[in-house]
């Protein structure tokens, strides 16, 4: 046996077996959005892409000093904004079943923005 056939049987997996058809996947990626609205339930944002209505993401957002992730269901997706070379999307997410922190953070963030308009 060589030590590739080794090293090939110890990898992580090694002991899946292969497809005989193709299955579909998909892969999560972090991209850039701008958001538009906050509350402790919701947000609004805009971004390059469409999102299919009631796909469910994670959401980044660094909301001041603290950054939190949620998790997000699409509630709606549009069009907002038609360019020459770019579409605009915007989409809103329900947050779905927050942490305690994570809805601490959002509510000291909108506190924070609410404190600085008095």
């Amino acid at each position: 046996m060589s030590a590739h056939q080794d090293t090939d049987r110890n990898a992580p997996g090694a002991d899946r077996p292969r497809i005989g058809r193709q299955v579909r996947a998909e892969v999560m990626v972090f991209q850039p959005m701008l958001v538009i609205e906050i509350s402790s339930t919701a947000v609004l944002a805009e971004t390059s892409f469409p999102l299919q209505v009631n796909s469910l993401h994670e959401l980044r957002l660094a909301l001041g000093d603290r950054s939190v992730v949620v998790r997000g269901r699409v509630a709606q997706c549009s069009i907002s904004e038609v360019g020459q070379e770019l579409l605009t999307y915007r989409s809103s997410f329900e947050f779905i079943e927050p942490s305690d922190y994570g809805t601490g953070v959002i509510l000291d963030f909108l506190n924070g923005m609410q404190e600085g308009q008095d």
